[in-house]
């Protein structure tokens, strides 16, 4: 498994973990029981899911701030999903690149999002990517 296949299913771990409105360490452990060949990206996978949940509150409020006047609630929860995973690793993992980030995240908008996934993601990481180098 790599890097992109990974970010792919923590995106759907996270858009499960949205609906069912249930974000705790036995969702993860239980959705990643039956993949095969995680060992790879195990790191990555846990380290992504941590900040996650211990950073959730700064991270959508960092998505609010960059989506102009678009409510988290509001917010398509597969794009929601893909923006939680992105901004976490654009505030949280410094070893991976901003662009890489953002293409990652536009790609998977593109993938599992609707025709103006790609292009809201982009906007709202990029602004946040504008925010994060001016400070």
């Amino acid at each position: 498994m790599n890097r992109n296949e990974a970010r792919e299913l923590m995106m759907q771990l996270l858009f499960q973990v949205e609906v069912q409105n249930e974000y705790n360490i036995e969702i993860k452990e239980k959705f990643f029981k039956d993949k095969e060949d995680l060992k790879v990206q195990k790191h990555y996978i846990d380290e992504i899911f941590d900040i996650i949940l211990e950073h959730k509150e700064e991270i959508d409020q960092k998505i609010e701030e960059a989506s102009a006047n678009w409510k988290i609630n509001r917010i398509n929860k597969v794009d929601l999903a893909i923006l939680r995973l992105a901004v976490a690793e654009l505030l949280h993992m410094n070893d991976i690149p901003t662009s890489v980030s953002i293409n990652e995240a536009v790609i998977l908008a593109k993938k599992f999002g609707t025709d103006e996934s790609g292009k809201f993601i982009n906007g709202i990481l990029g602004n946040i990517a504008h925010q994060l180098t001016e400070a």
